[in-house]
């Protein structure tokens, strides 16, 4: 587990009550962006390219926002899933966990 795995569990303990904030906080890194990108060009023969320049253009500026949601309609991501109403749940691939780290 990277230190950056051990403090994203960490902080999701910690905000139990907001566990959405803090993983659209991770998904604004552009570090994260990037190595998401990475893992879907190579996993994902579906990838949509041309709107990940989009997004990763985008990524890092104080204005950006970005939802498991978003990052799965916008690109046709794999590698994460997002699940709304009552048992919502965001899940990713153990890969895509060790971003930036």
């Amino acid at each position: 587990m990277t230190a950056y795995h051990h403090n994203l569990i960490m902080l999701l303990y910690k905000n139990a009550g907001y566990p959405s904030a803090v993983i659209q906080n991770w998904m604004r890194n552009r570090s994260t962006i990037e190595f998401l990108g990475l893992w879907e060009r190579i996993h994902n023969p579906a990838f949509k390219y041309l709107e990940f320049e989009v997004i990763d253009r985008e990524a890092g500026r104080n204005a950006f926002t970005l939802t498991p949601k978003g990052w799965i309609e916008r690109v046709n991501a794999v590698g994460m899933t997002s699940k709304q109403g009552r048992y919502a749940a965001t899940f990713a691939h153990r890969d895509c966990l060790k971003a930036s780290g």
